[in-house]
């Protein structure tokens, strides 16, 4: 069979079991992923219709949501943990998936272990009870976020019944000047064209910028597709891709490698692909960003200020909540806390980063840090290159792998009234806990304000000081 168009249609296409007149698709999915924050009525649902897993084999699940951060956690046992852990560790005994828990050497939030160890590949339909499951189409993945009822029809039957979306390309030329990172072309694509711009669509990154990009870089920006308004973005297979795959612990086995890889490549988009819509965005007009309200496209360059008058991007502000002035510059904010981590930025290329420009300083007097990694992976490279350490003589804490702050669900939260730099997705009305305010940023901005107790431009910190480059785990 022969395929042609877009990377969306041609994975489509290949995991189409039936269609109706309608349009509705039944969807075969190849990988399933479960996590202590959404299992529990999926489990109910199998047992209500004494149903069972169908093929337990390609579904994962790991403790990310729920799993305290304080490196205690080591020495507690699984049933002083937040009941999630402990019942999603049960359910998965029971029906045969492999699950991940907190002492497992694979743990760690489900958008980074995917990738990182090769259960996520190109071509692939991918499932999850996760906004963020987008991620994972940075390998070239068809990947979306599903309801906790939809996750046990996939158990029941490894089907889904969806509607294809239409199709966006968004294209990102130029370079990304010093100080800049892709969490940055996120926040400023969302400035520009709000939360809504990609509802209806799956979304493809494409251009020379993109292409340029570390894999580590292309998993953080097709995370934020979501709040663009898309379920699933997507980053074509290419050498990067390629390479990055080559030294996953899951991966093919060479027998099967060369073949894998090129039907990895035969997914690209053809030139004639025709897409429904079309974005584009100079990497080179990028600056760091900073949110200031409580969606993040309220989102401004580190040396702006926020809007003045009444216009729709000005009522993003949510300035009752944030209490934040229309006008004033967002430089020089008091923050009171700085989380480093999240599926977003939880990975070595983003800890290094901050480490960068952490090293030689020490935080703000008053100021907590707290830097959590997305994996046992990503921590034990962190170790070996002394990253920890770096954020500890800092004056930071350095945690055990989870989501951590970026949801507020295992008691890592801000205080009503405080306000919190984070380098997560969300900056919605309490996610970090009850009347915190959150402003997001780049792991690279909010080392920066770590050290000045208040947003700061880190670009002055990079001056002479490059980034370490080391090995990707």
């Amino acid at each position: 069979m022969t395929l042609s168009g877009t990377l969306y249609e041609k994975i489509w296409l290949r995991h189409r079991v039936m269609e109706s007149e309608g349009g509705a698709t039944v969807l075969y999915v190849d990988r399933h992923y479960l996590h202590d924050g959404m299992y529990e009525r999926a489990r109910q649902v199998l047992e209500e219709r004494h149903l069972r897993v169908r093929r337990p084999m390609l579904s994962v699940a790991t403790t990310d949501h729920s799993v305290p951060s304080d490196s205690a956690r080591r020495r507690l046992p699984v049933s002083t943990m937040a009941g999630p852990v402990g019942g999603l560790i049960r359910f998965c005994e029971e029906f045969g998936i492999e699950v991940f828990g907190p002492t497992h050497p694979l743990q760690g939030i489900t958008h980074v272990l995917g990738p990182e160890t090769g259960l996520t590949l190109p071509g692939m339909t991918i499932a999850c009870a996760d906004s963020h499951t987008c991620t994972h189409g940075a390998l070239g993945a068809l990947a979306f976020g599903i309801g906790s009822t939809q996750a046990a029809h996939i158990l029941a039957t490894q089907c889904l019944i969806q509607v294809p979306d239409r199709t966006m390309r968004v294209t990102i030329n130029g370079r990304l000047q010093t100080g800049v990172t892709v969490k940055d072309v996120m926040l400023r694509l969302l400035s520009d064209h709000g939360a809504h711009v990609g509802t209806g669509y799956a979304i493809e990154y494409a251009g020379q910028c993109v292409r340029a990009m570390t894999m580590e870089e292309r998993l953080t920006l097709c995370n934020m597709t979501i709040e663009l308004g898309a379920r699933c973005g997507m980053v074509g297979p290419d050498a990067t891709t390629v390479n990055y795959l080559a030294r996953r612990l899951l991966a093919p086995e060479m027998a099967a490698w060369e073949e894998s890889v090129a039907f990895w490549l035969s997914l690209a988009s053809d030139d004639d692909a025709v897409f429904d819509a079309s974005l584009y965005l100079d990497a080179s007009s990028v600056k760091p960003m900073v949110t200031y309200g409580t969606t993040p496209s309220a989102a401004i360059p580190v040396d702006g200020c926020l809007p003045s008058d009444h216009s729709a991007i000005a009522q993003r502000a949510d300035n009752d909540y944030m209490g934040f002035v229309p006008g004033q510059p967002i430089a020089g904010s008091s923050v009171q806390r700085v989380f480093i981590g999240s599926c977003t930025n939880g990975r070595i290329e983003d800890l290094r980063a901050a480490a960068a420009i952490l090293k030689g300083n020490h935080i703000a007097q008053g100021l907590r840090l707290l830097v959590v990694p997305g994996s046992q992976q990503v921590k034990r490279l962190a170790e070996e290159e002394g990253l920890d350490q770096v954020f500890i003589a800092s004056g930071g804490v350095w945690g055990e792998p989870g989501c951590s702050m970026c949801v507020g669900a295992n008691g890592d939260i801000g205080g009503s009234g405080e306000y919190i730099a984070s380098t997560s997705n969300r900056n919605f009305r309490g996610r970090q806990g009850p009347g915190a305010r959150t402003m997001l940023m780049s792991p690279l901005t909010a080392a920066a304000t770590a050290i000045e107790g208040a947003v700061a431009d880190p670009r002055r910190y990079l001056a002479s000081r490059p980034i370490a480059s080391g090995a990707t785990p």
